[in-house]
């Protein structure tokens, strides 16, 4: 290929060519865009061979090629470890300069500086947005300028400067699409990859029931869920577009939507959450973590049937229901005392919508190890849940499908779980 200077728009956890903050920066460049994804080999090799996510991300990207085909351009695909793909493209191509959207995670956050350091050594110019939150890093403050740790004065704060502003300006790309450098790379497939197909797939979003979130969601059985969280993990959706639509539909939705921001912010501040409890005080903790324990707890053969309902949907379809989820996270750190590591390790193998900062951040407070957790001395009772949640025991027919027929008695008491829980967490608390 010639060496026409060119721009590179590198996608990550931006899946889409709408309301893309850094590639509607890179085709406002004077040089053509070629787009381009990296399927990271240091991610790819703890993976299995059938993993949805990587179906999902390959789907996405296909439709991504397909719209670029309509302009005379196309996807460039890679696979590799990130530097060292990156030391082929600047090799390859005239790179002059290249646009990316910010991720905010401790391994993301080490890449791109790398990758930031060799551009700056090949003197190739490399520019970074905010994309995939509406705030970002330290945009959202206490009077001090220290983080937030609380989610209620977060939101607030949160709500204020949005309402200052609102709406936020989305990125009108299509005007300039004709920059896309003009070019037909083979787009690979799955197997090329060294992937293949799912058959769990990734359910198209529904805002259909946002009006009435706040009256429907903690009931499984209605399925009145959006499915948006595997699409703004991965980017397929904008943030934007859909907080500017939801503030004018439902408070209580844009309230969960402001605890994925607040989960990031942490983890940003915080880093060492990933492996350790945000309240040191709690590293006492004498956790049980009997092996056998947990796998009836992944394999939803407890014996209440709300959590195994859960975790049988989990394993079949990479979704859990978030009502459901509080209530088989807790069951496994309270009832069964293992640690919410082990947890949060399980859910980041099987759930589509896996994303760190709100894993580890939810798990932590179902643990009452987090910052504005749940207190230790609340002990979900699945039984209680159940006849709140799923009266008639729609959900967990649809999944337990033997639970007419003499169902598994529980593996452990809840009244007695509830006092060995709670003088667990009592003595392990650090003085």
């Amino acid at each position: 290929m010639n060496k026409q200077g060119i721009t590179i728009f590198w996608f990550r956890r931006d899946l889409r060519l709408e309301d893309n903050v850094g590639l509607f920066h890179a085709l406002h460049s004077e040089y053509p865009v070629i787009p381009l994804f990296i399927f990271d080999e240091d991610i790819l090799d703890s993976l299995p061979i059938n993993d949805a996510r990587v179906s999902f991300i390959h789907e996405s990207l296909s439709k991504i090629n397909t719209k670029l085909q309509e302009t005379g351009s196309s996807l460039l695909v890679k696979k590799g470890k990130i530097r060292e793909v990156w030391q082929q493209l600047v090799q390859e191509f005239d790179v002059q300069e290249v646009f990316f959207n910010k991720d905010y995670e401790p391994y993301a956050i080490k890449r791109d500086l790398a990758i930031g350091e060799l551009l700056k050594a090949n003197k190739i110019e490399c520019f970074s947005f905010k994309d995939q939150v509406i705030f970002e890093e330290k945009e959202i403050v206490k009077a001090d300028g220290l983080p937030y740790t609380v989610y209620t004065p977060y939101k607030n704060k949160w709500l204020e400067k949005y309402k200052s502003m609102a709406p936020v300006r989305e990125y009108d790309t299509s005007e300039k699409f004709s920059n896309f450098h003009k070019n037909n790379f083979v787009f690979p497939t799955l197997e090329k990859i060294g992937f293949e197909e799912s058959s769990i797939k990734v359910i198209p979003h529904n805002l259909k029931n946002v009006p009435t979130y706040h009256e429907t969601r903690g009931f499984p059985a209605l399925n009145t869920t959006t499915y948006l969280s595997p699409h703004l993990r991965f980017g397929t959706v904008s943030i934007r577009k859909l907080v500017n639509w939801a503030v004018r539909k439902n408070d209580v939705f844009v309230s969960e939507l402001i605890w994925r921001e607040f989960f990031m912010q942490i983890l940003f501040s915080f880093p060492k959450v990933v492996t350790r409890n945000f309240k040191s005080a709690y590293d006492g903790i004498q956790w049980r973590n009997d092996e056998e324990d947990f796998k009836r707890w992944c394999s939803g053969t407890t014996g209440y049937p709300m959590v195994d309902a859960g975790m049988r949907e989990l394993n079949e379809t990479g979704y859990m229901h978030n009502r459901v989820r509080m209530v088989v996270a807790s069951f496994l750190c309270k009832h069964l005392l293992i640690n919410w590591q082990w947890g949060e390790a399980y859910f980041a193998e099987k759930l589509l919508d896996y994303e760190l900062a709100s894993n580890v951040g939810n798990w932590q407070w179902a643990a009452g190890t987090g910052c504005d957790a749940a207190p230790y001395f609340r002990v979900f009772n699945p039984e209680i849940q159940l006849k709140k949640f799923d009266e008639k025991g729609i959900y967990i027919r649809k999944w337990i499908s033997e639970f007419d027929l003499g169902y598994v008695e529980p593996m452990v008491d809840h009244a007695f779980a509830r006092v060995r829980a709670i003088a667990k967490y009592k003595a392990g608390i650090l003085k």
